[in-house]
């Protein structure tokens, strides 16, 4: 039996928290989900997401902050933003850094699902 991917989910809006959490788990995909781009960054299960879900804009670590050091780390995890401030040179700058999406809040399930799938591609799905 193959592995279900998991997601990962970072936002400090716990509404936004739930909402996405509930959208992955209904396609079939574990996940996990952090208040905080440090707690992210401190857990455990790091090494087994598939993919991360982060919100741009948090209190002491940013969403972009978050991929630099991922990226420090040597982590090619597939990264999706999400903003309520959809500012073009940030997108530019996390576009520029290779992040896979950039969506801006309330954003449209539809479109995030094709983001985790674009990042998924190749893995087995649930189901």
């Amino acid at each position: 039996m193959s592995e279900v991917p998991m997601i990962a989910i970072v936002d400090d809006d716990e509404s936004v928290r739930i909402a996405t959490e509930s959208l992955i788990r209904s396609f079939g995909f574990k996940t996990n989900v952090f208040s905080s781009a440090e707690a992210f960054l401190a857990s455990s299960t790091m090494r087994e997401t598939h993919c991360l879900i982060s919100d741009v804009q948090m209190p002491t670590m940013s969403g972009l902050e978050l991929f630099d050091v991922l990226r420090s780390r040597g982590a090619e995890l597939p990264v999706i933003f999400i903003t309520s401030f959809p500012e073009e040179r940030v997108r530019r700058r996390a576009q520029a850094a290779g992040a896979l999406g950039f969506l801006s809040k309330p954003f449209d399930a539809d479109t995030m699902m094709s983001f985790v799938f674009q990042a998924l591609k190749g893995r087995p799905l649930p189901g």
